[in-house]
């Protein structure tokens, strides 16, 4: 590519570094870029790449975050599909699990930082708060939802985990199998054979 640095105005530099960061990890390989990658796919200089990420690191934490946006989109995309709350908590579980599986080298980077991302000036965590909304509504105080919420993320992460590693099978009916969170979550007036 023979992109000048120019040709980024308003961030756009920064966003075309995230993409191609995220297609790399989403590639045929399948691993992190380096910051030199970065500049290489994108045509620009590395001091430019540096102005935006000082180091792998940086670049590292910023792929994460854009990981958590996408996750969060695919698990709204999910839950405006439900009909009720206790549909929309089984169905964002769901989505998270196959976005993990879908996205395996990104998921794995989401959770490798040695410390929690954090809500910076970009915001919350998307996925964090449709979990905390959805649990503060099916909960009758805000502790009971604190508990459901980290159950809930606790199960599906595991589920995750469990099937990107080998351990479980990676079948969709599994998921749904394994999500019932009527079982799991009994709510009040719902039985397990209701839970989607």
């Amino acid at each position: 590519m023979s992109t000048s640095t120019e040709n980024y105005h308003h961030g756009s530099l920064r966003d075309a570094l995230l993409k191609e960061g995220i297609a790399a990890l989403e590639g045929d390989k399948g691993k992190e870029p380096s910051l030199r990658e970065l500049a290489r796919r994108v045509g620009v200089s590395a001091t430019a790449v540096y102005r935006h990420f000082p180091d792998k690191q940086a670049l590292n934490r910023a792929l994460a975050r854009e990981g958590s946006k996408l996750l969060g989109n695919a698990q709204k995309k999910a839950a405006d599909t439900a009909p009720d709350l206790p549909t929309k908590f089984a169905l964002t579980g769901r989505a998270y699990v196959r976005f993990a599986l879908a996205h395996p080298v990104l998921f794995r980077l989401m959770f490798t930082q040695g410390e929690p991302v954090e809500s910076g000036e970009e915001g919350p965590d998307p996925a964090r708060e449709l979990l905390t909304d959805i649990t503060c509504k099916l909960s009758a105080t805000r502790e009971e939802a604190e508990r459901l919420a980290l159950q809930a993320w606790s199960i599906a992460h595991g589920i995750a985990m469990l099937m990107l590693d080998g351990r479980i099978p990676a079948d969709d009916k599994f998921i749904d199998h394994l999500l019932d969170t009527g079982s799991l979550f009994p709510f009040q007036g719902r039985s397990s054979e209701e839970s989607p």
